[in-house]
Parts: structure tokens; sequence; C-alpha cells
């Protein structure tokens, strides 16, 4: 009989987002193969504390009224003290035991200290296989303004965008003033480093900056004020290849359908606000489904993506305008990640253990 893989799945953590990272968790832990893989469960608390968590998916269930969350509940989880070694140790109560040893790592984090390359270098110091991009990949797809700026020198099409630092800001709050300049409104005040369209805001007017700076420097040091662009919200889902083969995208994409707010943000996403429809597969001509695969597969590459990415565009009157690239894309069963995936025949579990069986295969880096 063949050995079940032990697979650590890590959620939870230290952002923003923690709570959307414990909702992935419980749909990963509802649909993972148990056939197939033995699972560890490790919650990261809001203060940093790695605690093993219960395995049962409906204690992250997404609720509009209340988010999921990693408490402190007593036990510590060690990672491996030496790179020869993949065992996993609990402490608790002042008793130490074994986890025993661990195949690979799933990190379904997201945001900053887990999506932006920081946990993928614990693991990798640690010796350890892990799902999704590398410490590059993940630090360039968290960082907008990087990111955009890697894919203009590829000749992928941005949206034309300015960078303002809080040390900046703090030191004269009137460069708020000529941010403006050589855009058009609406914009996008977003900070550089986060997700789930935290602490994000449109701008319709002038006055309104200083206040939409005020709340994305909340959020991260570093801040974008992006171009609006005029088009349709739609994302295709890829996936990195096995050895030797190439990444491949979603048969299909979706589209956000935004009809009465001003944008996607995180009460639509999250609490089932009204004003916005998920459509997949979106209505795209065969030409438009083809151009925009073979630019998502482009941004991945020029990233240095793997495992997986969502890639996010706005198809405009002139084209295709990438929006994001993004190396831990939601994964709740009803994401846009997995929806397209769905879509195109590849079901929820059979994509977990894809994901798995990609990161085993790749080893240690």
């Amino acid at each position: 009989m063949t050995r079940k893989l032990r697979v650590a799945v890590l959620f939870g953590g230290l952002s923003s987002e923690h709570s959307i990272s414990c909702a992935t968790a419980g749909g990963v832990l509802g649909a993972i193969d148990r056939d197939r893989f033995d699972v560890i469960p490790i919650g990261i608390t809001r203060t940093g504390q790695y605690v093993l968590e219960e395995d049962d998916p409906r204690t992250f269930t997404l609720d509009g009224e209340v988010l999921p969350e990693v408490a402190d509940n007593g036990t510590r989880v060690r990672w491996p003290d030496d790179v020869t070694s993949r065992e996993l140790t609990l402490e608790q109560g002042g008793v130490t035991r074994s986890l025993g040893t661990i195949d690979v790592v799933f990190p379904i984090l997201h945001g900053t200290y887990g999506e932006d390359g920081t946990i993928q270098g614990l693991l990798e110091l640690a010796g350890l296989p892990y799902v999704g991009s590398g410490v590059l990949a993940s630090a360039l797809g968290m960082d907008k303004h990087f990111t955009k700026s890697v894919l203009q020198h590829a000749g992928i099409s941005v949206a034309p965008w300015k960078r303002l630092r809080r040390a900046e800001w703090q030191k004269d709050p009137d460069v708020a003033d000529g941010i403006l300049d050589g855009l058009s409104l609406p914009v996008f005040v977003k900070p550089a480093r986060a997700g789930s369209s935290v602490g994000v805001s449109r701008v319709s007017q002038s006055h309104e900056v200083a206040e939409a700076l005020r709340i994305a420097f909340d959020e991260d040091d570093s801040v974008l004020v992006e171009q609006g662009v005029d088009g349709r919200e739609v994302e295709i889902a890829v996936l990195g290849g096995r050895t030797g083969d190439a990444p491949r995208t979603s048969d299909v994409a979706g589209e956000i359908v935004v009809s009465g707010r001003d944008f996607y943000d995180f009460d639509a996403k999250y609490r089932g606000a009204a004003g916005i429809d998920l459509v997949c597969p979106a209505d795209l001509s065969d030409a438009e489904l083809d151009e925009m695969k073979s630019i998502a597969l482009r941004a991945f590459d020029a990233v240095g993506a793997e495992g997986l990415a969502r890639v996010d565009f706005f198809l405009s009157a002139d084209g295709f305008v990438l929006n994001e690239v993004n190396t831990m894309p939601g994964f709740t069963p009803i994401s846009m990640f997995p929806t397209c995936w769905i879509a195109s025949g590849v079901s929820y579990a059979e994509l977990i253990t894809e994901l798995i069986e990609i990161a085993v295969e790749r080893g240690v880096r």
C-alpha cells in the first residue's frame, strides 16, 4: 500500500487577511483527499504563535457576521531545527511530543508575513518543500509597484500609476496635491503590499486623495495611486507544470460584474454585500480568451511564479490591461481561482492534489 503523504496546512497569520486565510484553510481541510493525504493543521495567531488547530473545516466557516480566526490554545508547534529532519514537535503544558515527519507544507497565507516571501524563506531555511511560488516571486507578486514595473518591462500593458512612500508623505503632506498629475480621475489608492481590497479607496474627486492615502498608509508604508481603467474585470487561473511541463491556464476565465458598488471591495468579497456578481465562464470570444491566456502565461513567467497564480485583467476598448498577479489567490470553494478550474473540469479536491504533488515533485529548493 502506498504511504499517505503528510501535509502541514498552514494558515492564519499576522496580516489583515488573517480571517480570509482561515476561511481558505477551511475549504482545503474539507476537500483534501484523505485517502492520499494525512493533514496536520497549523494555525498562526495574529501575534505569531504557531498552534496545532482542529482538523475540522467547520471551525473556519466564513460567516458574513463573524470572521474565523486562529486563537492561542496553549499549544506550540515547532519546526525542524536541522535541515536533515522534517519532524514537527508539539509543546503543550510543559510536555513535548512528536507530530511526526511531514512531506510538504501548504502555506495558505494571504498578505504580508505569508504571501510575500517571508514564510517561504522560513520553509526554505528549514529544508521543507512547499506549495506555491518561491521567495522572489512571492515578494514580487505581493508588491504591486514592483509587479507592474516588471510586467511593463516585459511588454505587458498595465495601468499608469505613481508610488508614494510614507516618509515622503510625512515629510511633506502637500506632496498629495501633485500626486494626480499625469493621471485622470477616477484613480484607485491602494497599499502596495496588501490584498483582499484591504485599504483600497476609489477616488473620483481630488479632495478625496488625502483621506484615501491615510487609509492606505494604515496598511503599508508604500502606496500606489493607480489610474482607473474603464473595462470589464476578468480573471484567469494558472497552474505550474510538472517537471519538464509548461504552466497552463484554466480553459475558461471568470468575470467580476460590478453593478451596485464602486468596486469589488472587502465587504463584497467576504461579507456577501450586494452589488457584485461573479460569472464563470466569462463571455469572451475565442480570440479574446486566447489572448488572455497568452498574456497570463507571459506574466506568470515574467515574475517567476510557480505552482499557482490568479492573473487579473481589465478588458478595455483598447485591449487587456493586466491588474495583478496573485501568487496565493483566495482558495475557498467559491473563490475565482478554483471556480475557473472547476469550470474547466478539474474538481476542487483534484486541484488541491495537483498543487501538493507539484510541490512534492519539485522538492526542496
